[in-house]
């Protein structure tokens, strides 16, 4: 790759892990944002440089999301906040800005950069299911009374997090069933022994079921089939995939898990925002 040097401004742990593994490949790392950090041991922190230094690396990585506020760039390790106007105007037009979704960021905001999101890139999402569905099943855990094991489990999606969720799942011994609606996919189920449904309106007795679908699935109609002890984990982007408020009216706990990578495995999570950004920039040459 033609870079010597790349710039991280803003972000959490994963963006930390990002820098660590990035420095330990060789390349020079100019970090901003992050002086209410305090590492500990098991990870050593690549030292905080001024936004100017950070902005002028021959390549920048910014989070994701890019905002939560639609002003200031995500930078919850920061002391103050960082305008994403500033750094748009010190890092200009003529260098690969590496970012993931634009979050509360309206689009015409990032218009003067030379932006590439690394959460469009199929390695990443391909990656990314596995600390998602590790992390889902930990909110399990914790949320649920009973065990995995033996548990009545419903996956909705069968996609890239889907798949690997509903295996890890079956791996634990639950009971699982995925809902999805295309033939192939409820085939591609069974094939490696998971029950299926294409339809959602009849009464279950599902214990956890655990949404992948960024559409609107659970309807009141069919929340109103599902039992009121039911816990849902909606992995899906927001707005999700459940009514949230008829599960309020029904009684039915749903948990919006966002973000599970970088909660659940911000060191993988760093990882892998790297190894896309390396892609990114390989097939741009």
């Amino acid at each position: 790759m033609k870079i010597n040097t790349f710039g991280i401004i803003g972000g959490d742990k994963r963006q930390l892990y990002c820098a660590r593994s990035i420095a330990q490949d060789g390349y020079g790392v100019l970090l901003y944002g992050f002086d209410e950090f305090e590492p500990g041991k098991e990870m050593a922190m690549v030292p905080n440089c001024d936004l100017r230094s950070a902005a002028d690396a021959d390549a920048v990585i910014l989070p994701m999301p890019l905002s939560k506020d639609g002003k200031n760039l995500y930078a919850p390790y920061s002391s103050d906040n960082i305008q994403f106007g500033e750094v748009t105007a010190l890092i200009g037009n003529k260098k690969p800005v590496f970012c993931g979704i634009n979050g509360s960021l309206a689009p015409e905001k990032t218009a003067g950069l030379y932006l590439r999101r690394y959460s469009d890139c199929e390695d990443f999402a391909v990656a990314n299911a596995v600390p998602t569905a590790e992390g889902a099943i930990e909110i399990a855990m914790k949320e649920y009374s009973g065990t995995i094991n033996g548990s009545k489990c419903l996956v909705a999606g069968y996609g890239r997090c889907g798949k690997v969720l509903a295996a890890m799942l079956k791996g634990m011994y639950a009971d699982v069933t995925v809902y999805a609606r295309k033939s192939s996919d409820r085939a591609a189920a069974n094939a490696v022994g998971m029950k299926t449904v294409s339809d959602l309106s009849e009464d279950n007795e599902y214990e956890l079921i655990f949404n992948t679908v960024p559409a609107p699935v659970f309807s009141a109609q069919i929340l109103a089939k599902i039992a009121t002890d039911a816990i849902m984990i909606d992995l899906a982007s927001l707005p999700g995939g459940v009514d949230d408020e008829a599960a309020k009216r029904l009684n039915i706990k749903v948990i919006h898990a966002l973000s599970l990578p970088g909660k659940a495995a911000p060191k993988t999570a760093g990882i892998i925002i790297k190894n896309a950004v390396y892609h990114m920039l390989e097939d741009d040459e």
